[in-house]
């Protein structure tokens, strides 16, 4: 646990938001001295030029492309149209957890992230065309508070999912975690993995490296092949930052099980 919470605090100042701010505090901080002037402005201007240009949606975009864009879409499944035969041998649909909110009262779709929500939607999507398999869903919970993998079962089970073709994982931590766990369940059987596009090279590595057979199923696409073109999408937003956020956040963690011989 504790080298979960230390990977978690490392990666937050590697983020591009947290290292151009600390980039702009130590400069205005140097520029109070003569001596460190120059260094200080270097810095100041370094911090705010990454600022605009990781708000960027061009260089958002540019960031996650190469990610989401590593294993293709599952397409439209018709009805009593055949299964793509690497998907027809899944015994498990794996929704991999991305957050969700706490509001007494509201509809578990509702409390959950865009991210969660898209993953368990597909999931649900995907397993309506394996009759014969298993939705597992996972997330754990913090005190008092339902597990993630409860929430999404509840989701699932307002979609129309069966309550005996659901089985939770609420004691994973992170996608590792979620891969052993996975691995058990599974006991050699070949799986679907569902998470958004961005997580899917970094999870397939890890379930992978768990001994997994896993078909990926990408969903929460934030890039477009085909979108039209606008001027707007020159301009900067809050949201392209969490984009470029997200796109480092994957680097570092595919980056951080490399050197560990796990991709």
């Amino acid at each position: 646990m504790l080298l979960f919470w230390l990977k978690k605090f490392i990666a937050f100042w590697m983020m591009p938001l947290s290292f151009c701010v600390v980039a702009i505090a130590a400069g205005l901080v140097l520029m109070r001295f003569p001596k460190r002037a120059r260094l200080g402005r270097a810095l100041a201007i370094s911090g705010l030029v990454g600022l605009l240009v990781f708000s960027n949606k061009y260089t958002a975009k540019w960031l996650l492309r190469p990610l989401e864009t590593r294993y293709a879409p599952i397409p439209e499944l018709a009805a009593g149209a055949p299964v793509p035969a690497n998907l027809a041998e899944c015994r498990f649909v794996v929704v991999l957890g991305g957050g969700h909110g706490t509001t007494p009262g509201m509809a578990a779709a509702n409390r959950l992230s865009s991210s969660s929500l898209a993953r368990v939607t597909e999931g649900v999507r995907i397993l309506r065309v394996l009759p014969d398999a298993k939705l597992v869903v996972s997330g754990p919970g913090g005190p008092n508070h339902d597990t993630h993998a409860s929430v999404l079962r509840q989701a699932a089970l307002s979609l129309g999912v069966a309550p005996e073709r659901i089985l939770t994982i609420d004691q994973a931590h992170d996608t590792e975690d979620e891969s052993r766990h996975t691995q058990r369940l599974a006991q050699g059987q070949r799986v679907a993995l569902v998470t958004s596009a961005w997580h899917m090279p970094r999870s397939m590595a890890l379930f992978r490296s768990a001994g997994l057979e896993a078909v990926a199923c990408p969903t929460d696409f934030q890039t477009h092949a085909h979108d039209a073109f606008y001027f707007d999408n020159l301009l900067w937003t809050t949201a392209a930052l969490e984009r470029s956020s997200l796109a480092f956040r994957e680097r570092i963690g595919y980056l951080w099980i490399w050197l560990r011989g796990k991709a």
